[in-house]
């Protein structure tokens, strides 16, 4: 377990251009924005890191958003950033948006994918207790975690979602890569709302999927009262999982108005 100001944050890199700063969601890892980290490769320095306690990161002894973005803003240091263009889905949407209010001379734009700054009721119950089913029986392959999984979850893009996050070990059982257990014990302070000393005035755009009911109408006033430059568009026929059911249309999205901000 690291402390704050020596967390490790695994990362990969390509492109060249303006850095852009990719941020996954709630157990996942920096894979999950491949798609959009190709897309603007092209014109970009494009990061996808793997957020404290998931991925191949360090494991922070108390996990928060604001302990989450401070160690971001460490790794920005380390990695010569002075500044970047942010895109997070989920969770990884409310460390950037954290990391804004905290510290807004790191972030020179952000989109936010489908989360308002808000704190949200506990709605995880199922996805925990599937994840340890697996980490309990120790599973020989990927097939008998799918099985043990889809006890409690029935959507299967959910399951093969969390597969993504299992490594198979040096005596042949798969393990899951993020902190299980840092994760359930600090679910509570990941669904609070950023913490906030001043509002973010620089250039936002929030992502809500049509069918999701992440963002609400009553969020509104809450994401324009922290982010008052904020814009908000809604991709119809996608839910929370907007970046796979329509990358052509999310990468478009968050290509133009990227390149928007542009001096």
């Amino acid at each position: 377990m690291q402390r704050l100001s020596t967390v490790h944050l695994h990362h990969t890199c390509s492109g060249d251009g303006p850095p852009v700063v990719l941020l996954h969601g709630l157990f996942g890892s920096g894979n999950n924005l491949g798609a959009l980290a190709r897309a603007l490769a092209g014109s970009r320095r494009v990061y996808g890191v793997d957020l404290p306690n998931h991925g191949r990161s360090g494991w922070l002894e108390h996990a928060t958003l604001a302990t989450m973005a401070a160690g971001l803003a460490n790794w920005m240091n380390h990695q010569g950033l002075q500044q970047a263009q942010f895109v997070g889905h989920s969770l990884g949407g409310k460390v950037a948006m954290q990391l804004a209010l905290a510290q807004p001379r790191l972030v020179s734009a952000l989109v936010v994918a489908d989360i308002a700054p808000v704190e949200y009721p506990p709605h995880h119950d199922a996805v925990f207790a599937a994840l340890e089913a697996v980490a309990a029986a120790q599973c020989s392959s990927r097939a008998a975690a799918a099985t043990l999984m889809a006890a409690h979850l029935q959507e299967s893009q959910v399951i093969e979602f969390l597969l993504s996050s299992l490594r198979r070990d040096a005596d042949g059982v798969y393990r899951w890569r993020f902190n299980l257990d840092g994760l359930k014990r600090d679910y509570g302070a990941v669904r609070a709302e950023p913490v906030v000393a001043a509002p973010y005035r620089g250039p936002v755009l929030f992502i809500k999927g049509g069918d999701s009911d992440y963002i609400r109408t009553e969020h509104r006033s809450r994401i324009l009262r922290l982010f008052p430059a904020a814009g908000i568009k809604v991709m119809a026929g996608c839910g929370h999982w907007l970046h796979v059911q329509r990358p052509g249309l999310f990468n478009s999205l968050v290509q133009r108005f990227l390149l928007a901000q542009e001096p």
